[in-house]
């Protein structure tokens, strides 16, 4: 089981009640709210973290020259660029 720790948690009033609405309409506890709540936050700047620091370590002249490079197949069917007029390939792979 996870450990659990309190904490006392100061909310303005409007928030509160927008808190326990909330709660109520989604079947859950006010605190089971809150701590979800807190998870999405750190999941949300976790990631944009994640991807500064892969942006930090890109190397764009080379993606510049693969993304320039000619030959390969088409798209598969469902693959295409919106708006795109090329055909796709109806080459589907085995995954077998």
């Amino acid at each position: 089981m996870t450990e659990t720790m309190t904490y006392p948690l100061r909310l303005p009033r409007s928030l509160k009640r927008a808190v326990e609405r909330q709660s109520k309409e989604d079947r859950t506890s006010i605190n089971q709210f809150v701590a979800t709540a807190v998870a999405e936050k750190l999941s949300a700047l976790q990631t944009a973290e994640f991807f500064a620091d892969r942006k930090a370590r890109a190397d764009f002249k080379a993606f510049d020259r693969l993304m320039k490079r000619r030959g390969g197949k088409p798209p598969r069917i469902g693959d295409e660029m919106p708006g795109s007029k090329a055909k796709a390939s109806r080459h589907v792979r085995d995954n077998s």
